[in-house]
């Protein structure tokens, strides 16, 4: 899909992060743009900062009812159908898989990876028409596994390989799909992730705390504060642009240097050398 001025595109999880800043700049860059999001307080604020081309739209990607409006929605409001769908709404869980409650990994993969095939699978008659594109924003963490992050490069390990299924089923209909890399990125998720990591942590079991304190005490430490290489969200909201726009786009996008940096242990390392520099032992 050439870059045409009133292409609609869709995008989950826009209430912040990665999704806000890819709203505000394909707008910018004249795409139509109907943002999901789960609070009217996110869709007044997104009002407020991008161009009449950006529409919110209530979207829960865990709630079939509020997917099936969200689709209506698009029908009657774009009817040349769909022309990008960019699946970025995603969660964190951070946690020992040891003591990880059960239900909250469920609840990781509901949203990364069971409410990307559910919006997909409700979108793709309108990407049909549109002869569109999907985007599906992943994470280094799709190709690298790292302590006590094991639930959400599950999560985004199962995105990888639906991205790629995707990719070589609807290929005979010309829907491209393209997988964003990020690797940290200057985001509320930092902040999030980590009280719903403090959360967890204190319903766990005492021989928990006795075993992984130390890590709990890290997290509180650090507690909202992205990583000092993290990236500005612009960037990536520009790479889903070029997905978007590009003559022939690449399967996979990486994302700043320590994607690239994590991508190249991950192709030269041994595991069980890998695991030492990640581990620090």
């Amino acid at each position: 899909m050439n870059q045409r001025r009133g292409a609609t595109v869709l995008i989950t999880g826009a209430s912040k992060g990665i999704g806000e800043a890819a709203a505000l700049h394909l707008a910018e860059q004249g795409f139509r743009v109907f943002a999901g999001v789960r609070a009217e307080a996110d869709a007044t604020a997104l009002r407020t900062k991008g161009p009449e081309r950006l529409t919110p739209v209530p979207l829960d990607v865990t709630d079939a009812a509020s997917i099936a409006a969200a689709v209506r929605t698009l029908e009657e409001r774009s009817p040349a159908g769909l022309h990008g769908l960019v699946n970025n709404a995603g969660i964190v869980m951070a946690a020992p898989l040891e003591f990880l409650p059960l239900e909250q990994f469920r609840r990781q993969l509901e949203v990364n990876v069971v409410g990307v095939l559910a919006v997909t699978q409700a979108a793709l008659p309108l990407l049909r028409v549109g002869q569109g594109r999907i985007v599906n924003v992943s994470s280094i963490n799709g190709r690298m596994a790292t302590p006590f992050a094991g639930a959400y490069a599950a999560s985004k390990f199962a995105l990888e390989a639906l991205s790629d299924a995707l990719r070589m089923e609807l290929r005979r209909w010309h829907i491209g799909v393209s997988v964003i890399q990020p690797g940290a990125v200057q985001t509320p998720i930092w902040a999030t992730s980590t009280t719903r990591a403090l959360a967890i942590a204190q319903a766990m079991p005492p021989r928990a705390k006795e075993l992984y304190g130390g890590i709990f005490r890290m997290m509180a430490e650090r507690a909202g504060e992205p990583p000092k290489r993290a990236i500005p969200p612009l960037r990536v909201a520009r790479t889903i642009a070029r997905a978007l726009t590009a003559r022939r786009p690449k399967t996979r996008y990486l994302v700043g240097n320590d994607a690239r940096l994590g991508a190249l242990l991950v192709a030269l390392l041994p595991d069980r050398v890998r695991d030492r520099i990640l581990t620090g032992r």
